[in-house]
């Protein structure tokens, strides 16, 4: 018998531990190299951990609803010939059993005690997921409010983003109710007018301004999501001193190649074609001419990143953002770059991104211009020391330079913007770079090919 470990796997940087949603394998059943063994979830994506090879599930460490660090044993599997039947006769390890069985039992523990004291969701009818279970428990959402709750799942399923998405509206109507029922709300309040209040903190622990609240107004809690970037932002701005410079491109040369290739583009390679895999090309261009961009930060020691792996934001039909990366940018063609764009595109509006998807990136873009706006000041997606903002592109009057003289004509401008780590990057080279990447677009060759 040849007994080896299934671990949690890494699901991206700043992860550090994961929810067991469900275990698809039994203890004792066979498992093919690759096939499913559980699913998990983190508060980013949710996820399936496959088997590194075939062999037969010999113990589950951990149970249904368990959060487990990254790292850490999971299972233990046997890649013998075995077949199953024999699986009873198997014996682990004693070392191993001593410490894994101590630290199981402590979880089984804590989430006995954890269930005790909440609803008992198993009395329903439905199947809910330990991890609707777990939020449902959190919001103090009892079983026969989780039962009206309508599943986009399969065959009616209750999601995680379907609970996510029932909970603010649930604040809000419960706020609406107290307010209705009592006049006295349940924060402390000053009336300075029949339809006007101003709330104040009981006991500030820190200092915050006074929030007035008008007759009409809406108070929405944020989703998981949002929290996680709202975190993100704050620390990244209290990590990196942001300094974002600004330059203006002639990118008409560019507009007019797409305009030409894009039918033939799509009929050949069935994909359409945008800007951002031109704007990703440049850039990775200019980081091989400046690579002290492609950097990170630690503590007195400046990381300076062998792979090019550009993230690029992406806006959720729920209105939050997500950053997947396209892995090795520097290696692909144009053709490659459009489809892993379009791919990673197409999955951040399915929530179909795996962990590995929204791992590694080493420089950042945003694009701002596709929600109609000439520029912005983005803000660094940590660890890196920049992130650039491309803007919408507007026809405009401008002056060409001809051996003949000036001239006055019409041109497809647009204004590029990076903020970046003035901790590490100065004006000099942020100033440097951001320029080397408008010199790229200017200079697009009307006459390549794809």
């Amino acid at each position: 018998m040849a007994q080896f470990d299934l671990v949690m796997p890494k699901m991206g940087e700043s992860v550090a531990e994961a929810t067991i949603i469900k275990w698809n394998k039994n203890v004792g059943e066979k498992i093919e190299a690759d096939e499913t063994v559980l699913e998990i979830a983190t508060d980013k994506v949710d996820s399936e951990v496959p088997a590194p090879k075939g062999g037969i599930l010999l113990k589950k460490l951990f149970n249904d609803g368990d959060v487990v660090q990254v790292g850490m044993v999971i299972a233990l599997l046997d890649d013998s010939a075995e077949d199953s039947s024999s699986s009873s006769s198997y014996k682990i390890a004693p070392v191993a059993s001593v410490k894994v069985e101590t630290e199981s039992e402590t979880l089984e523990e804590k989430t006995s005690a954890q269930s005790s004291e909440s609803n008992n969701y198993s009395d329903s009818s439905k199947f809910y997921s330990p991890l609707v279970k777990n939020i449902a428990k959190e919001e103090g959402i009892s079983l026969a409010e989780l039962d009206k709750i309508s599943g986009s799942g399969k065959e009616g399923r209750v999601t995680k983003e379907d609970i996510l998405a029932y909970i603010p509206n649930r604040k809000q109507n419960n706020i609406l109710e107290k307010t209705e029922q009592t006049s006295a709300p349940t924060i402390s309040i000053k009336q300075e007018a029949p339809e006007k209040i101003t709330v104040t903190n009981v006991a500030p622990a820190q200092s915050k301004p006074a929030i007035s609240l008008n007759a009409g107004d809406e108070i929405i809690e944020m989703d998981r999501m949002r929290k996680l970037i709202a975190d993100h932002m704050v620390r990244s701005k209290q990590t990196s001193p942001h300094v974002t410079s600004f330059v203006e491109a002639d990118v008409t040369n560019m507009v007019n190649w797409r305009d030409k290739v894009k039918k033939e583009f799509e009929k050949r390679e069935n994909e359409k074609i945008t800007f951002t895999p031109l704007f990703i090309e440049a850039i990775t261009k200019a980081i091989k001419d400046f690579p002290l961009i492609n950097i990170s930060v630690d503590g007195n020691n400046i990381i300076k990143k062998k792979n090019i792996n550009i993230g690029m934001a992406t806006a959720l039909p729920s209105g939050n953002l997500i950053v997947p990366v396209i892995k090795n940018a520097d290696m692909l063609n144009l053709v490659g770059l459009t489809k892993s764009v379009n791919d990673l595109a197409k999955k951040a509006r399915e929530n179909k991104l795996s962990p590995d998807d929204i791992s590694g990136g080493t420089f950042t873009i945003s694009n701002v211009g596709s929600f109609g706006n000439v520029m912005g000041t983005p803000i660094i997606n940590q660890p890196q020391v920049a992130i650039l903002a491309v803007g919408a592109i507007k026809k405009k009057p401008a002056v060409i330079e001809t051996p003949q003289g000036d001239l006055i004509g019409i041109r497809h401008m647009m204004f590029l913007s990076m903020s970046y780590d003035h901790r590490v990057v100065d004006g000099s080279l942020g100033g440097s770079f951001l320029r080397r990447v408008a010199d790229y677009l200017e200079n697009f060759d009307v006459n390549r090919s794809f």
